[in-house]
């Protein structure tokens, strides 16, 4: 009916708008993207950083490729290496070194495998490779034969020495070894010694025993000189049990049955010779005296034995009550 018909008009009257309204939109929208006038898109803003560092921008241009990386292992093993020295553990670091490199140097053909020593008389060859601080371990490619010489001339008894690296495995070693020269006894200590007063070794074996004995402070120093003295008077020599050195001046001589011969301090000589002389002619040492004091330069005294001085003193008695006796008469 008539709203029928009214409606009808309305929808064919805006059906043409719409349609004109849709296309003018499409046109505007192929228009921008023929002319490249598209929507703008905000970009997101970047987080502002400071420049790095002028020194950093240096190491960066300047430093070759794995510095850094080297930097680190250097810092590491310095890190390591500051740990070994404060745990007190240097010694066992390079004697781990040590052996490593020794190890490879065997493997390649350079261990000792012969081991000639010379000279040695009364070092045993394990103590001479001990004191010299060669072992199985070693090798000869890396063996310091100065080290080794410095090691042995340690030894009192060993004066000097020679060490000749024959390759690839021979090591010869020839040591020059002291003399035991005397016995010397102070503060209740013997020693083995040698002529230049070295202290060789403590006296515990009985192959010495037939070695002059000195004793004093001082005694060690000039035992060779005062026995070379002695040596030219075997009357006096053979007798001697002892020399005793006084106050670091003079010498006292201890005969074998118990005799004291005190010296003078000059001219021992001189007074060596007198005894020697007296014991040949008066048989001085076989006399019952204790003391023979030779101090002063113009006499000669003697000290009785106990017995001797009681026996002289009856023997005074006697005497003065015969001769009282035959006064009375």
């Amino acid at each position: 009916m008539d709203g029928a018909g009214r409606l009808a008009r309305s929808l064919r009257s805006l059906g043409p708008q719409a349609d004109l309204k849709a296309a003018a939109i499409g046109a505007v929208v192929l228009l921008r993207e023929r002319l490249g006038l598209r929507a703008r898109v905000r970009a997101k803003r970047v987080i502002d950083r400071e420049p790095p560092h002028r020194l950093i921008l240096w190491l960066e241009r300047y430093l070759p490729n794995r510095a850094g990386v080297a930097l680190t292992v250097l810092m590491l093993l310095g890190s390591a290496s500051l740990g070994v020295v404060k745990g007190g553990h240097v010694d066992e670091f390079v004697g781990a070194l040590s052996d490593t490199r020794n190890a490879l140097a065997n493997s390649a053909g350079f261990r000792i495998t012969e081991v000639a020593i010379n000279g040695r008389k009364q070092l045993s060859q394990d103590e001479v490779l001990a004191i010299g601080g060669v072992n199985g371990r070693s090798s000869l490619l890396f063996l310091d034969a100065a080290t080794v010489r410095d090691k042995l001339k340690t030894n009192p008894w060993i004066s000097d020495a020679a060490i000749l690296k024959l390759y690839p495995g021979r090591l010869q070693i020839d040591i020059v070894e002291r003399t035991a020269f005397a016995l010397w006894q102070q503060d209740g200590r013997l020693s083995v010694i040698a002529e230049d007063g070295a202290v060789l070794e403590p006296y515990m074996s009985r192959r010495f025993i037939s070695l002059p004995l000195v004793v004093g402070k001082g005694a060690a120093d000039k035992a060779r000189d005062f026995l070379a003295l002695l040596d030219r008077y075997p009357q006096v020599r053979s007798v001697t049990k002892a020399a005793i050195y006084v106050g670091e001046r003079r010498w006292n001589l201890r005969l074998k049955d118990g005799l004291d011969i005190r010296l003078p301090e000059h001219d021992v000589g001189n007074a060596l010779a007198l005894l020697s002389k007296l014991d040949k002619e008066d048989r001085l040492f076989s006399r019952d005296i204790v003391v023979v004091d030779m101090r002063l330069p113009d006499r000669l005294t003697v000290l009785l034995s106990e017995d001797a001085a009681k026996a002289r003193e009856e023997l005074f008695k006697d005497k003065k009550t015969k001769k009282k006796a035959g006064d009375a008469a």
